[in-house]
């Protein structure tokens, strides 16, 4: 057993599907399979049951989980050790995210980049992707995790992954009922339908907001949020439909709610990147956080509940 095959495993684990695992991880789905497969081998005996529809734990398989959890924990504490006694780093630094970003938990970098670096005083910013990037541009921010590719200009900024976006619906739904074969909903579909959907400033809303534009859509946000939740709560309670990135339909709380998916559209997709607000020198705090990202281990695995 190796820390890369335990990382494969937690996030087989947690995202209950070889391909968006993969996708998470940074490796491609057939590579993931088969250190999975080799694990088991080594092992003697399988560590996932899989369907055509759904990846679940065996026994023996969640009696390893605790003890992968705790080797990355200690993999991750031994370099964090490491490299605190060889350089220490001062100074402040300006985080700043939009919620539930998937393809990073800024929460769990954070904890690591305090355990590295003790010594920074670390401001952190929640909002949306819109009013993040005016504030990197501004300087008032040093690095932001958004989800828009709209508004970047010049800014140093890499991109952390992308998916395709699905439509929510409460199964009382018109949308929803009357169809329990139904995969896929059509534009047309849409027109005057009502909508939960979050603030202008989300990276999200301005995607909808474009996408349903261009294919000539007329839409009613009934319900305008602020947070992942609450929009998931509103849609099951039957006030409106929401489109959202694939990941916060794969959320617990939105596992009683209908998922359809949108029609094709090339070049449609939800993009989460990285900005910075300029280069920053090799000893400043930010360079540190975006190497501590870099880094093929970090952030540890996290779950989808967050």
């Amino acid at each position: 057993m190796d820390l890369r095959q335990m990382e494969y495993l937690l996030a087989v684990a947690e995202e209950r599907h070889f391909t968006r695992a993969a996708e998470l991880a940074g490796i491609s789905q057939s590579g993931l399979s088969s250190a999975i497969r080799s694990l088991e081998e080594e092992l003697g005996t399988p560590l996932f049951d899989r369907t055509t529809r759904r990846v679940e734990l065996t026994e023996a398989g969640l009696a390893l989980l605790p003890h992968a959890r705790q080797l990355l924990a200690q993999a991750a504490s031994a370099r964090d050790a490491v490299v605190t006694a060889s350089r220490e780093v001062t100074g402040s630094l300006r985080i700043g995210a939009e919620q539930c970003l998937g393809f990073v938990d800024v929460v769990a970098l954070l904890e690591r980049f305090h355990r590295r670096h003790p010594r920074v005083e670390t401001h952190f910013t929640q909002a949306g992707s819109r009013d993040l990037v005016a504030l990197t541009r501004s300087g008032d921010i040093d690095v932001a995790f958004v989800a828009t590719t709209k508004h970047l200009g010049a800014l140093p900024q890499r991109t952390l992954g992308e998916e395709s976006l699905v439509l929510l619906a409460a199964p009382g739904h018109a949308l929803a009922g009357g169809a329990a074969n139904r995969q896929e909903v059509s534009w047309r579909a849409l027109e005057g339908q009502d909508f939960i959907d979050f603030t202008a400033s989300w990276g999200v809303r301005e995607l909808n907001d474009d996408m349903l534009a261009a294919q000539g859509v007329s839409r009613r946000v009934r319900c305008t949020v602020n947070d992942v939740h609450t929009l998931l709560d509103l849609v099951a309670r039957g006030l409106g439909i929401a489109i959202v990135p694939r990941h916060v339909a794969a959320k617990p709380q939105a596992a009683p709610l209908r998922k359809l998916a949108l029609p094709k559209t090339p070049g449609l997709s939800w993009t989460v990147s990285v900005v910075s607000a300029a280069r920053e020198r090799v000893d400043a705090p930010a360079t540190h956080l975006l190497e501590l990202l870099t880094d093929a281990t970090a952030p540890e695995p996290r779950a989808l509940t967050a």
